[in-house]
């Protein structure tokens, strides 16, 4: 335990030694390495959107405009006793006219109507919300003589889930093969460290020193100089999101969505923080390995 927490002292010496280098060295890593942490971010807000507005997934089937009274009472209690059905919940279409005012904003076209063009509905909420189950009973619901047409409400959703899917597969892409690059700039920074210094690392390999003592330090270096790259990016990612968040947002409400833009949470933060540790411990430990394990400075 001494010998590790030792190390970690040289590595934190080596760093303070040169603030300049070592400031630069993780402004190369956190600069990478915002991009997909920002993109990753934001695909999250977007999931976030996505799952609170999904809800129950639900069917709408709209009567032909002739449908009225005791045939749409009829069709009510067909959909009832249906067995593939868990709810059923009329819309009457002066509701539905006044619910399109009111949300939609179109207050001013729906007074100008002489008549409502809208039909009734029926929204309804399957028992089994498989893809397979969905499709079978919008296929039974269509071939009714009274549907003007089935619609699935959650079809928006499932679109919506799937470029959450795209994006996030992105940003992992985009991290990882930034996150290569950063592996190199690691293994080079310590390169030159080592070449620097194999004059005291051969000494001490002389008079007896192992190996992975020697290594140590130079491990913990890259550990501590990836971190400090993703406190760094973490910050470019909490103030660009800031900036971002009220134009974000104001597009977001032209489209009659409510939408709040965070900040990675306290889980995103540590694993964007492990991920570049372990970049910089990986680049270190390749580093050292050619230098001090293959005898190179011997």
């Amino acid at each position: 335990m001494s010998e590790h927490l030792d190390a970690l002292q040289q590595a934190i010496r080596r760093l303070v030694s040169k603030p300049l280098t070592a400031l630069l060295s993780a402004l190369v890593v956190a600069i990478a390495l915002t991009l997909p942490a920002l993109g990753w971010a934001l695909v999250e807000n977007l999931a976030g959107l996505a799952h609170g507005m999904t809800g129950e997934p639900e069917i709408s089937l709209f009567l032909k405009h002739e449908i009225t009274g005791d045939a749409t009472r009829a069709v009510e209690q067909k959909l009832r006793n249906n067995p593939q059905i868990a709810r059923v919940r009329f819309v009457p279409r002066d509701q539905a006219l006044q619910q399109l005012a009111a949300r939609g904003g179109f207050g001013d076209v729906t007074g100008a109507l002489l008549d409502n063009p809208l039909p009734d509905a029926f929204v309804l909420e399957p028992r089994d919300d498989s893809p397979a189950s969905f499709k079978a009973l919008q296929a039974e619901l269509s071939a009714m003589p009274e549907t003007a047409l089935v619609q699935l409400d959650a079809e928006w959703v499932e679109r919506l889930a799937a470029i959450v899917q795209l994006g996030r597969s992105a940003s992992l892409t985009l991290a990882l093969l930034l996150g290569t690059a950063l592996v190199i700039v690691t293994f080079n920074t310590l390169r030159l460290q080592i070449l620097t210094l194999r004059h005291e690392i051969s000494v001490k390999l002389l008079l007896g020193a192992t190996r992975p003592a020697v290594r140590r330090p130079f491990l913990y270096f890259g550990l501590l100089q990836g971190l400090l790259g993703g406190l760094l990016a973490w910050g470019l990612v909490t103030l660009l999101l800031r900036l971002l968040a009220p134009a974000i947002e104001a597009l977001a409400r032209t489209y009659s969505v409510t939408l709040s833009l965070q900040g990675p949470d306290a889980l995103q933060t540590g694993c964007l923080l492990a991920f570049t540790a372990l970049l910089g411990w990986l680049g270190a430990a390749i580093s050292v390995r050619r230098h001090v394990q293959d005898g190179l400075v011997d």
